[in-house]
C-alpha cells in the first residue's frame, strides 16, 4: 500500500496549476489582460473551464497566483546565484527580457503600475527579505528591489544588467 494514497492527485493538481499559470501568462504576454478571458485561459492551459473553476473562482485570483509564481521563481533564481552580483544580473536580465512585462508595458500600462505600486502586498516584502538575505543587507536590498522596479517599466541589456548590478553592489559595499 502507498505511503501516501493522495500522492496521485498531488501531483495532477501541481501539473494543472502550473498550466494554468503558463498559460495565463503566455496570453498577458499575447493578448494582454484587459482581452485575457477564462474561457481563454482554459482554453490556453488545455483544461477545461470547470477544472479552471475548481482552482480559481476568476480571472483575478488566476493573475494573483501568476505574480506569487513569478516572485517565488525569481526569488529561486537568485537564491541559486553563487553571489549577490550575480544574483541582481539574473534578476535583472529574467525581468527586462520577459515577454508578459513587455506586452504589459506597451498594452496594459494601467494594470502594471497599479501592481508595482501595491508595495504593502506580503510579495513585496517576501522578495525584499530574500533580496536581504542575498545582499547582506536590508539597504542594499531596499536598493536593489526600486533598482529592479524601474527594469520592469525600462528593461535593461544584459551587457548593463551585469555593469549595472556590479556597481550597485561596489557601491554599496564603500
Amino acid at each position: 500500500m502507498p505511503l501516501n494514497k493522495y500522492a496521485p492527485q498531488a501531483s495532477t493538481h501541481r501539473r494543472t496549476q502550473s498550466a494554468i499559470l503558463e498559460g495565463t501568462k503566455d496570453l498577458i504576454a499575447t493578448v494582454g489582460l484587459a482581452k485575457m478571458s477564462m474561457i481563454e485561459i482554459a482554453d490556453t492551459s488545455e483544461i477545461s473551464r470547470a477544472t479552471l473553476y475548481n482552482h480559481y473562482r476568476d480571472k483575478d485570483s488566476v493573475i494573483a497566483a501568476v505574480c506569487e509564481s513569478e516572485f517565488a521563481r525569481l526569488i529561486a533564481i537568485a537564491q541559486s546565484a553563487p553571489n549577490a552580483t550575480d544574483a541582481l544580473e539574473l534578476l535583472s536580465i529574467q525581468i527586462s527580457t520577459d515577454t508578459a512585462l513587455a506586452h504589459m508595458r506597451i498594452h496594459d500600462p494601467a494594470p502594471l503600475a497599479l501592481g508595482l505600486a501595491k508595495t504593502d502586498n506580503p510579495l513585496w516584502a517576501n522578495f525584499s527579505d530574500a533580496l536581504a538575505v542575498i545582499t547582506g543587507s536590508q539597504v542594499l536590498a531596499d536598493l536593489a528591489l526600486r533598482w529592479l522596479v524601474g527594469q520592469v517599466l525600462n528593461p535593461l541589456t544584459p551587457e548593463d544588467s551585469r555593469l549595472h548590478a556590479e556597481l550597485l553592489i561596489s557601491r554599496a559595499n564603500i
